[in-house]
């Protein structure tokens, strides 16, 4: 059978994400958990005292801690077939012509330094465990802004890492935070200056590239008063035979008047168990607004989080997944409003054909004295097929008599009316679906800069491979 033009694009649009670099690993730990492993990991990054403590402390928390019996299955996950820890390179590479070959040839192949040089104020990219080039153009440094990983931040900003990592995810939050706390390896730090504007995005790359890697990101954002960021993130990884698991833990802090934006676009491969924990705490006038695609990984579990702590503080979450054969996606949102006059909106998009199994699992608690607090869930899930299936697991909390919220949800079918009326002006019904999916989604999509609004349209596409027929 002849392969047409259409399939080999698809066909190069999806090795694009599916191909392994051979990499040279300067570290490696043995497989499996232990205090060895995480006394190996700060020994090789020459942590001081007061992180391997917080290391130590945050092992004997997820020992001690059960697995969680809600959400995914996780029953096949073992914690002893991962490696905790591959570093790439011994140093970070300050210039793209730095950065080994084949490590350069992958991001190259990603697109990277192309997007660099085009639309972001800065780039900071990771490989397995480590964090392998960073870079902010020199326009934002004069401002004062901050953008390195966490490992840099460590060593050169022990007092404001210390001060806030663990304040709004702690250890003891659930068992995979406590994970992330003891094996973080990577991820960024960023701090924006009062009244700075960065106008155009940060963005971290983090790619899995090793077989069973666990990959512990741990990021901190600081939007000081009257500051604006938007970071996005992006995540990709080869097809293994064998498990990966990547565990990040997010704290963003948006202080009184601010603005902060954090974008993921997700697509890992089916092997990898995605368990993520991303929180903020939002000051007095503050806005905080998590953008989140969710295309990749066999299981998901993610809970984008916003504390609405300071009066009329604002929260926003727009998500969407897409569950193919053999994928469970359980992903919502958090809503805490603490002070009065706060406002959430939280709007979840999930599609799922095949088998694949989309939940929507979402929290909005109005606390006593948060008067005034207003919150809105919107939930809409489209079937592609019999075999699919969307869940929704709301919970709501009020405890102030002076609130307003609202929730609905929805579980449609693509349209047999809408397929016969495209069908009719010409196009065959894979295209007519692909057309209603695009719509389905455009809310969120037009939240995303035009560049990646049309990468994920091209991710999308893959995903509608053989939906119909």
């Amino acid at each position: 059978m002849a392969i047409e033009h259409n399939d080999l694009r698809d066909i190069k649009e999806q090795q694009r994400y599916d191909f392994i670099t051979e990499i040279d690993y300067t570290h490696r730990a043995r497989r499996g958990i232990g205090e060895d492993v995480l006394r190996q990991i700060s020994a090789v990054k020459g942590e001081p005292e007061w992180m391997l403590a917080f290391r130590l402390r945050a092992l004997d928390t997820f020992l001690k801690m059960p697995m969680p019996t809600w959400g995914v299955d996780l029953g096949a996950m073992d914690f002893e077939e991962f490696y905790y820890y591959m570093q790439a390179t011994r140093e970070k590479a300050r210039t793209w012509e730095e950065v080994p070959d084949a490590i350069k040839d992958t991001f190259e192949k990603l697109g990277i330094p192309e997007a660099e040089r085009k639309y972001l104020a800065g780039v900071e990219t990771q490989m397995d465990s480590e964090a392998v080039y960073s870079s902010l153009k020199e326009e934002w440094e004069r401002h004062g802004i901050i953008f390195v990983d966490m490992d840099t931040a460590v060593r050169t900003y022990p007092d404001i890492v210390r001060e806030h990592i663990g304040t709004v995810v702690s250890i003891g939050d659930n068992k995979f935070a406590a994970l992330n706390s003891a094996f973080w390896s990577g991820g960024s730090f960023v701090y924006v200056p009062k009244g700075v504007n960065v106008e155009i995005p940060l963005q971290a790359y983090f790619r899995i590239n090793a077989q069973s890697l666990g990959q512990f990101e741990r990021t901190i954002i600081i939007a000081d008063e009257g500051s604006n960021v938007h970071y996005i993130e992006g995540c990709t990884a080869p097809q293994y035979t064998e498990a990966a698991l990547h565990t990040g833990v997010i704290e963003i802090f948006v202080k009184k008047d601010a603005h902060a934006r954090y974008t993921t676009i997700q697509n890992w491969s089916t092997n990898v168990y995605n368990l993520v924990t991303q929180r903020a705490v939002v000051d007095e006038n503050g806005l905080m607004e998590w953008v989140d695609g969710n295309l990749g990984s066999g299981v998901t579990m993610k809970y984008p989080a916003v504390i609405l702590r300071g009066p009329r503080a604002r929260g926003e979450v727009l998500s969407i997944a897409f569950a193919g054969e053999g994928q469970h996606y359980d992903a919502g949102a958090k809503a805490i409003h603490l002070a009065p006059n706060t406002s959430s909106i939280i709007t979840s998009k999930s599609i799922s054909k095949g088998n694949g199994r989309s939940s929507f699992r979402g929290l909005v608690k109005v606390n006593l004295g948060a008067e005034g607090a207003q919150s809105k869930v919107v939930c809409d899930a489209l079937l592609l097929d019999p075999e699919s299936q969307s869940d929704t697991y709301p919970y709501i909390d009020v405890n102030e008599d002076e609130a307003q919220i609202e929730h609905e949800a929805t579980v449609s079918k693509i349209s047999e009316d809408q397929l016969f009326y495209l069908m009719s002006r010409g196009l065959t019904e894979e295209q007519a679906s692909a057309i209603i999916v695009n719509g389905f989604l455009e809310p969120f999509v037009k939240e995303l800069p035009m560049e990646y609004a049309i990468e994920l349209n091209r991710l999308v596409q893959l995903q509608m491979e053989g939906s119909v027929g």
